[in-house]
C-alpha cells in the first residue's frame, strides 16, 4: 500500500496522465481564483462609477498602466497551478475586480495566456463601479456548457435601490464529468456582516437548485468573500464545513480553515493575515472514507499560490502583497490578494 501510495503521489507532482511502471494512470486538474484587483480599463463605461481609473481621474490611469497591469495578471495567472503541473497550469480560474469583456479579451490575449489557449467567461453586472466576476479556462481541458448571472438579491426594503456582484455559475465538463464553478465577490467589509451572511446564503441556494437537478455534480464555490472561513458568512449561511468527516450529501467542504489558522492568508491587513480568497467543494469531490477511489474526480491538495515577485520587499508594508496603487502612488505590482488553488484527481482508463 505504502508503495502504491508513493507512486500515485509520483506521479501527480510529475503532472497529468503520467505512467509509472505497471502502476495505474492518474491525471491531475488545477482549480483556481484570483482577484485581480482592479483590472480596468482606461476608457469611461455609461452608468458606471469608474471615474478614479480614467486618464484624468485619482490614479491618472494611463494605457501605459493598463498595459503593465494585464502582463502583470497574465504572469500570475499562466503560474498558477504549475507547482503541480509544469507547463498546464489550471484548468479553470475564477477572477473577480474585472470591469469588462474588453478587459477580459485583452487578458487572455497575454502572451503567456494565449499559448495556452485560455478562453473566458464573462456576464456583465450591475455593480456600481462596474467589477465583475469571470472565468478563465483551458478549452482543451474544460468545455463550457452553460452560463448564467444569478442575482445578488437584497431582502431590506432600505435597499432596494442597490446593485452588487451576482453569483457567476458556470457549468461544464472537466474529465469527463459534470462540473459546476460558483464564481462570487460578495459585498466589502464596509458593509455589514447580514450583507455577506446573506451572500452565503443566497450561494446555498443556488449549490442546492444545482445538487437537485444532479446529486452527483461537481461544485466548486470560490471567490473574494470579504470574510474568513469561520465567519458566519461561510461556515453559518453557507454552510462549508471546516471538517471532511463533518460534510453530509449535498454539503460543502472548505479546506482553508487550518491554513488560516496555522498563520497564512491570502490579504493581509493591519498586520495580520485573512483569507477571504477560498475555493469551497461539494462532498461529491471528497474521499471521506479514505478509499483513494479516484475513478471520479477526487480532491487531492490545495495551496495559497505565491512568488517572490508577488511581495512587497522593503518599506512599512513589507511581506505584504505588492499592489497596484497604494498611498496614491503607482506601484507597478499585482493585486493586494494572493491565489488560491485545489487540485483534484482523477483515474485514466
Amino acid at each position: 500500500m505504502k508503495k502504491t501510495l508513493f507512486s500515485l503521489m509520483l506521479m501527480l507532482v510529475m503532472g497529468a496522465g503520467v505512467t509509472f511502471g505497471q502502476e495505474k494512470k492518474f491525471s491531475l486538474y488545477g482549480v483556481g481564483f484570483y482577484n485581480l484587483e482592479n483590472l480596468f480599463d482606461t476608457c469611461h463605461d455609461e452608468g458606471h462609477n469608474d471615474y478614479q481609473y480614467l486618464p484624468d481621474g485619482q490614479n491618472r490611469w494611463s494605457g501605459l498602466k493598463y498595459t503593465h497591469k494585464l502582463r502583470n495578471m497574465a504572469r500570475v495567472l499562466s503560474e498558477m497551478g504549475t507547482d503541480k503541473l509544469p507547463g498546464i497550469g489550471c484548468a479553470v480560474i475564477g477572477v473577480s475586480e474585472v470591469e469588462n469583456a474588453k478587459c477580459m479579451e485583452d487578458l487572455c490575449n497575454q502572451e503567456p495566456l494565449k499559448k495556452r489557449g485560455y478562453k473566458f467567461v464573462h456576464i456583465e453586472g450591475p455593480d456600481y463601479r462596474g467589477v465583475d466576476c469571470a472565468l478563465i479556462y483551458n478549452p482543451r481541458l474544460f468545455q463550457v456548457r452553460d452560463v448564467k448571472l444569478v442575482p445578488y438579491v437584497y431582502i431590506l426594503e432600505k435597499d432596494s435601490a442597490r446593485n452588487t456582484r451576482g453569483f457567476l455559475t458556470v457549468s461544464g465538463t472537466l474529465a469527463g464529468e459534470h462540473v459546476v464553478v460558483i464564481v462570487n465577490h460578495l459585498p466589502s467589509r464596509a458593509a455589514e456582516s447580514f450583507y455577506r451572511e446573506e451572500g452565503g446564503r443566497q450561494i446555498r441556494i443556488v449549490k442546492d437548485s444545482l445538487v437537485k437537478a444532479d446529486p452527483e455534480v461537481k461544485i466548486f464555490v470560490m471567490g473574494d468573500m470579504n470574510d474568513d472561513p469561520q465567519d458566519k458568512s461561510m461556515a453559518v449561511s453557507l454552510g462549508a464545513k471546516q471538517k471532511m468527516k463533518d460534510v453530509e450529501i449535498g454539503g460543502l467542504w472548505n479546506p482553508w480553515w487550518d491554513v488560516l489558522a496555522n498563520g497564512n492568508g491570502t490579504l493581509m491587513y493591519d498586520g495580520r493575515w485573512n483569507l477571504f480568497d477560498q475555493i469551497i467543494m461539494s462532498q461529491t469531490l471528497l474521499d471521506q472514507k479514505k478509499k483513494k477511489d479516484y475513478s471520479t474526480l477526487k480532491y487531492f491538495s490545495h495551496q495559497i499560490f505565491s512568488r517572490d515577485y508577488m511581495f512587497q520587499k522593503e518599506g512599512k508594508y513589507k511581506g505584504n502583497p505588492l499592489r497596484t496603487h497604494a498611498g496614491g502612488a503607482w506601484l507597478d505590482g499585482y493585486s493586494d490578494h494572493l491565489p488560491t488553488v485545489v487540485y483534484v484527481v482523477k483515474e485514466v482508463k
